[in-house]
């Protein structure tokens, strides 16, 4: 009896996979990733159109420079950030990328965890690809 149960989900198993097998042979490549999102979450995020111009500050408050761009690569990983230091009036400015979630937003500020303007102008400078 014991024989005749294993034989028949060996026989099931068999079938089951026969069942599976086309399936995957006809599978085609994705071309749209859905994800979800909270939009309570988004609606209190940055939008670039505000932030882009801002004054970017240290952990003490101070004005290292300005936010000139965001840039989001082909590959879609995180979104970087251009920031101008020093110059006058942009002219003669440094710009260097930082990932974008190196920023946070204290008391209403752009804040740079981390950054002084020395760190920063040892940076590569960085320009746009016409």
């Amino acid at each position: 009896m014991k024989s005749l149960a294993t034989l028949l989900a060996a026989a099931s198993m068999i079938v089951g996979l026969g069942f599976v097998v086309p399936a995957f042979s006809e599978a085609k490549k994705q071309t749209l990733l859905v994800v979800e999102i909270d939009p309570i979450v988004l609606a209190t995020g940055w939008r670039a159109t505000d932030i882009i111009g801002a004054t970017v500050y240290d952990d003490d408050g101070k004005s290292l420079g300005k936010l000139e761009d965001m840039i989001i690569t082909d590959a879609g990983t995180v979104p970087y950030a251009v920031v101008s230091v020093g110059g006058f009036f942009g002219i003669d400015a440094h710009h260097v990328v930082v990932a974008a979630s190196s920023m946070e937003l204290v008391n209403k500020k752009l804040t740079l965890r981390g950054a002084t303007i020395d760190i920063l102008k040892a940076l590569p400078n960085f320009t746009f690809a016409s």
